[in-house]
């Protein structure tokens, strides 16, 4: 049999809040948040009963601003605080967790360090942020299968012991853990690098896609979210597997064409993406679907702090791969799931966080905000090629805000 195509989905465990662990060892084990300001850094102070000098935490308890959670510890995660929360709500649910502040100059560094190790082994990579790479491991797997070998016996064995090659690689670059999963796509291969957090290596075949795949929920799915999973749930569907096997015909009538016929292809584990190691992008985006939700005037600090966290984290991928644009946009979708944008184009291209937010505010202030808001976004395009020094910074315009 001809040898199976074979792609990882590489992913950093809790890749924030472990590059901190490794500054801070004093905290493993512990819940932490990271997302806290510069004055939720740790300072030093005197032991009265031993003298020595120690560390001391910022914690949650208390905690008030408009700061969104980065990331969070598996510890502070079984106590119901996820990132993307808003820091005033993880203190409810978890007052005694550490908050650290953000340090995104250093997470990009041991980005850099953990794909320089991969592409060290296997250099058909993709980029897909700050800690997570698709890797097409298929030309390393035949080059290191005998010519009379089983290649599709014993390909996935082969594959497994490059996927431990590649952790093992990762983990004397940074001291940090990853997950990997391996499948025969990238869609498989992503919901695999999940099932066995943290430091899991997990191979998911057709043969397993029955066993495996289909009794998870539809969300495990990269690419049905939030929305799409209520529909589906209202239509008696909250499996892969009931997924699966419904009528692509009902779907398409259901979901519209495109999304339809997605959603039963992806169902059955089928994906021919191929992994683009180089492209040029044309724009660099983040969006987050809300857990519940927002109105403009009764959520305004949740919805300012959360915009002013997807500005930020447009500007470090800007950053990280040298890029600054001239077209700021906005992305809303409503409670009745209309979705509208909004840009504008400024004199100069930008890559710095309160320029973004403040271009960005400028579209908010065009879209009306009497409805509730369960999806927003930012976007940046027109993009130019920077060479390590900061683009120009835009003036003026206004932060986001209800009317």
């Amino acid at each position: 049999m001809p040898l199976p195509r074979v792609i990882a989905h590489l992913d950093m465990d809790a890749f924030y809040a472990s590059v901190e662990l490794l500054r801070y060892p004093e905290l493993r084990g512990l819940p932490v948040v990271i997302g806290g300001g510069a004055r939720h850094a740790p300072t030093w102070e005197v032991d009265a009963a031993s003298g020595e000098r120690r560390r001391r935490f910022a914690r949650l308890a208390g905690y008030s601003g408009r700061g969104v959670i980065t990331t969070a510890t598996y510890e502070a995660r079984a106590l119901g605080v996820n990132s993307a929360m808003g820091l005033m709500r993880a203190a409810q649910k978890a007052p005694e967790a550490i908050l650290l502040p953000t340090d995104f100059d250093t997470y990009r560094r041991y980005s850099r360090l953990f794909k320089a190790a991969v592409r060290e082994i296997a250099p058909l990579v993709e980029d897909r942020g700050i800690d997570e790479i698709y890797i097409d491991l298929t030309p390393l797997v035949a080059a290191r299968l005998d010519e009379a070998s089983d290649a599709a016996a014993e390909a996935w064995w082969c594959a497994r012991e490059v996927a431990r090659e590649i952790k093992q690689a990762v983990r004397q670059a940074t001291g940090l853990s990853c997950s990997i999963g391996l499948a025969p796509n990238k869609l498989l291969a992503k919901i695999a690098s999940e099932l066995d957090k943290p430091d899991g290596l997990t191979v998911i075949t057709a043969a397993d896609i029955a066993t495996r795949i289909w009794p998870l929920p539809v969300r495990r799915i990269n690419g049905v979210g939030p929305k799409a999973a209520a529909k589906l749930a209202q239509l008696g569907i909250a499996t892969i597997g009931e997924l699966a096997a419904a009528e692509p015909a009902w779907l398409v009538t259901h979901f519209g064409a495109s999304y339809g016929a997605w959603l039963h292809a992806s169902a059955r584990g089928r994906d021919e993406r191929p992994v683009v190691t180089h492209s040029e992008p044309k724009s660099v985006s983040r969006e987050i679907t809300f857990e519940r939700d927002l109105h403009a005037r009764r959520d305004r600090e949740a919805l300012a702090a959360i915009f002013t966290a997807l500005c930020e984290r447009v500007a470090a991928d800007l950053r990280r791969k040298r890029y600054a644009g001239r077209t700021i946009g906005v992305k809303l979708r409503f409670e009745d799931f209309r979705t509208v944008t909004r840009d504008t184009t400024l004199p100069a291209p930008v890559d710095d966080a309160a320029a973004i937010r403040r271009a960005a505010g400028q579209c908010v202030k065009r879209i009306d905000l009497s409805r509730r808001i369960r999806l927003l976004g930012v976007r940046v395009g027109g993009l130019v090629s920077v060479d390590g020094d900061a683009a120009k910074s835009a003036h003026g315009g206004a932060l986001f805000a209800p009317p």
